[in-house]
């Protein structure tokens, strides 16, 4: 599997843990590997997987320490992030975006083997996919400022 892809399913990981208390954040990156394939046919009739966390044993074992070890520092990443967006505090941020900026500064600062430029590229992508209309271009100015 990429590391893009491993970094998408990262992504949504820590999406869905966010919408529940603390205590059972674990509870649910156990229950993301759970969950059936999914997929949908696009407007040209092309049937395109949405969710399939058919993985290697290496590979989810990879996702569940690198989701945990993002958790693990959100008030930290949190605070970096509302140092540098201006206007835009944390709580006011979509969960879609401020889950991209947490996942991309906690590469910048803690995995050595990501440059940061890929980092923030990788953030930029998945804006692309799972933001808004402006997300790209907002991740890229908050990360940019926080390198």
């Amino acid at each position: 599997m990429t590391r893009s892809k491993l970094r998408e399913h990262c992504f949504k990981m820590l999406f869905c843990a966010d919408f529940y208390p603390a205590e059972e954040k674990l509870e649910q990156i156990e229950r993301y590997f759970g969950e059936p394939k999914e997929d949908e046919l696009t407007p040209e009739g092309i049937e395109q997987i949405i969710h399939d966390v058919e993985m290697s044993e290496e590979n989810s074992s990879y996702l569940k320490e690198k989701t945990e070890a993002v958790m693990s520092r959100i008030p930290e990443l949190d605070d970096k992030i509302n140092k540098v967006a201006e206007g835009w505090k944390t709580k006011r941020m979509g969960k879609a975006e401020l889950t991209i900026l947490r996942l991309a500064l906690y590469e910048i600062l803690y995995d050595e083997e990501v440059p940061e430029k890929v980092a923030i590229n990788e953030a930029v992508e998945l804006a692309k996919k799972f933001g808004g209309n402006d997300a790209p271009a907002f991740i890229n100015g908050v990360l940019a400022k926080l390198v």
